[in-house]
């Protein structure tokens, strides 16, 4: 062989390995969320929007792997353990019913909680600051949430005393926000209507209870479950002619008086980082959970107006966004 030729030939395939590598084409990441229903789409644009900034594009370098269950917590683990046969890298997660469902499925999937009401509370992980394992995320547990909401609902309502709750008894974050509220109504001198939902279809039975009891006023505790129902919420506060107050904002753009509560939308953004860390390398156990850094109190003026309310001037000057 002509000595030229030879060294072509071995360049060549010298060459070829670092070409090869050159070319191999960016990894692809399979993400799977889990909830009980799928998320408001001001939540998930914000989660989107983020991961694009970080360099992740849905169809190109990352793929979703969704699973809702109908607003049926029973459903959860079943699509847990879905997710877990698909070996996906990463599993976003919201509501602490999923939560707990995704715990028993995986020990080595990394979860990520886009919102826990009290991960420690509620047996999810040893601490905020090292959860251990392999869950990390953020939190949107407010302190004394109960007994905020239940003070600020009376500056709407000063002489209500039949006040309604409507909650997930499937959820062990609304428990703790039950006896939260409970502690206040004894301190106000109020008298709580808990009204326990588990599955949409126990909502008539709800209202049906509120009506019997003739609440005159009436909090929601957030949750997948409730907030996938906002409409029907909204529309019995409507027909009863009640004062209500929300534990999210997405209430209130449907209709809803007033909320408050963390910004979804700002942790759904933030647990966009930590999706990029730990892909990135980052082990779950060892990232702190954050806790809610942004608030949200929102009013909606037309509600308040259509029930004959006036809102007193210091709720308008510490409204976050006020709906005309």
């Amino acid at each position: 062989m002509k000595r030229r030729v030879f060294i072509t030939l071995i360049g060549g395939a010298a060459a070829w390995p670092l070409a090869a590598w050159a070319q191999q084409p960016e990894r692809r990441h399979r993400i799977g969320f889990l909830r009980a229903e799928k998320p408001p789409a001001p939540w998930m644009d914000a989660f989107q929007k983020e991961l694009r900034e970080l360099g992740y594009e849905e169809g190109k370098n990352i793929f979703f792997e969704y699973r809702w269950a109908g607003g049926d917590d029973a459903r959860l683990p079943e699509l847990a353990g879905d997710l877990v046969r698909l070996n996906v890298d990463v599993i976003v997660v919201s509501g602490t019913p999923a939560i707990l469902a995704l715990k028993e499925a995986t020990t080595t999937i990394p979860i990520i909680m886009a919102a826990a009401g009290d991960p420690v509370g509620t047996g999810i992980v040893k601490s905020l600051a090292r959860p251990g394992a392999n869950i990390t995320g953020m939190s949107n547990m407010i302190p004394d949430v109960g007994g905020k909401r239940l003070q600020l609902l009376r500056e709407f309502a000063p002489t209500a005393v039949r006040i309604g709750v409507i909650w997930n008894a499937n959820n062990p974050f609304t428990q703790s926000v039950i006896q939260e509220s409970e502690n206040a109504a004894r301190i106000l001198n109020v008298r709580l209507q808990t009204m326990q939902v588990r599955i949409a279809a126990d909502f008539i039975t709800a209202f049906e209870t509120g009506s019997k009891e003739r609440i005159d006023s009436l909090i929601v505790v957030e949750d997948p479950l409730t907030i996938s129902q906002r409409r029907q919420i909204v529309d019995f506060a409507a027909k009863l002619s009640i004062p209500v107050i929300y534990g999210a904002k997405t209430f209130v753009d449907a209709g809803g008086l007033v909320s408050y509560g963390a910004s979804f939308p700002d942790l759904y953004r933030r647990t966009a980082f930590y999706v990029d860390k730990i892909l990135k390398g980052a082990k779950p156990g060892e990232l702190p959970i954050e806790q809610p850094t942004k608030f949200e109190l929102v009013i909606n003026l037309k509600t308040a107006k259509a029930l004959g309310l006036t809102v007193p001037d210091k709720l308008l000057v510490a409204a976050d966004e006020v709906i005309e």
